[in-house]
């Protein structure tokens, strides 16, 4: 039989102008092996490209989780693999690593980079689970408590880059916001049942923020399903305010909005306390946790657990205050300044599992 004709390459986006403006677009932050050098120009410039990630705090989580040859840790929040990958090359020989991801469009991008980049089922296991599920998923596959543990709690930027998710405003999308697309309801059906107060109440709970009043009547009103259409309504909001107060917040506020409705709608709190509950569960006698953290509810969170468990004995050691990103890596890396780095090290006495 004669072979099939060979198939033709898939042309590359058309775009207008000299350079790529839309995310589907830019071929070359798309394909970054293929690319490699055009990536490390923007890079360069202090810029992430299009769907890659650039891991944060890399020398800090390994100064902290100290990962040793043999052995076994816990990625909880795989993401695009920069940690992950860390991680591995310093527990070969004999080591094992588990990660979580819920994101079922990322995860298995990330699987497939590390695998060819050598990492065998031996070595790595992928599990397609919220870290909040942890616990359950490190006895469901025999492994049992870890000698680390690893949490980055942020946004990655895949998730923020691609306008289909609705995790950025730059660019006309649907408002989704979930991390499991396959899971929940887009936050612009969620926005659409939501009465003002309660509206109201997250916005300062979640984003700390100081119009919540004002923006939540705005978004009520509008009652928005797309991401520039919640950036519009909260840009009118602004338009009422005096001319200092618009060129101090710019669009902050919007970046609020997003993050509180964001946090909201994937339980990203709840997912965390369960987390924290579970995690002296997790680790083993001297086993060491390392959390990151790009908000204040979430530092917050991990401080007050930190901190119960060194004083219910739980943990020998807790960061007496967080670790931020260097100067060199704000500059280089501007989505790392929010970032807080805080870390802990289990004591050997025994964790009461919780009822149920």
């Amino acid at each position: 039989m004669d072979s099939a004709p060979p198939s033709k390459p898939k042309r590359r986006p058309r775009y207008k102008g000299t350079h790529p403006r839309k995310f589907e677009e830019k071929y070359k932050e798309l394909a970054p092996e293929r690319y490699r050098d055009d990536v490390e120009k923007i890079k360069a410039r202090g810029s992430t490209p299009a769907g890659t990630h650039r891991p944060i705090c890399v020398s800090e989580i390994l100064e902290s989780l100290n990962p040793r040859p043999g052995e076994t840790g816990l990625d909880a929040t795989l993401g695009y693999g920069g940690h992950a990958r860390e991680l591995l090359n310093r527990i070969r020989p004999g080591g094992r690593l588990v990660a979580l991801d819920q994101d079922p469009l990322e995860r298995p991008k990330t699987e497939a980079r590390l695998r060819e980049a050598g990492f065998g089922a031996e070595e790595l296991i992928v599990g397609p689970i919220n870290f909040s599920r942890a616990w359950e998923f490190l006895r469901g596959q025999g492994v049992g408590p870890v000698d680390f543990v690893l949490a980055d709690l942020g946004l990655s930027s895949m998730q923020i880059d691609d306008p289909g998710r609705g995790f950025t405003f730059k660019h006309e999308g649907p408002l989704d916001l979930r991390m499991n697309p396959k899971a929940g309801v887009p936050a612009a059906e969620w926005l659409a049942k939501i009465d003002e107060k309660e509206l109201t109440q997250l916005l300062a709970d979640n984003a700390d923020e100081p119009h919540a009043r004002q923006i939540a009547a705005a978004l009520v009103r509008d009652r928005p399903k797309t991401t520039t259409q919640l950036a519009d309504s909260i840009r009118g909001v602004l338009k009422t305010f005096s001319k200092n107060v618009r060129e101090r917040e710019g669009d902050t506020p919007i970046r609020r909005a997003l993050q509180a409705i964001r946090i909201a709608i994937n339980d990203e709190f709840g997912a965390l306390d369960a987390f924290l509950s579970d995690l002296p569960h997790m680790l083993k006698p001297g086993g060491r946790a390392a959390i990151l953290t790009f908000h204040s509810g979430e530092d917050r969170r991990v401080k007050k657990a930190f901190q119960a468990g060194e004083r219910s004995g739980l943990y020998a050691r807790v960061a007496p205050e967080p670790i931020r990103p260097s100067f060199e890596e704000q500059r280089a890396n501007p989505r790392s300044k929010p970032a807080k780095l805080r870390w802990a090290i289990r004591s050997g006495r025994a964790a009461q599992e919780p009822d149920g």
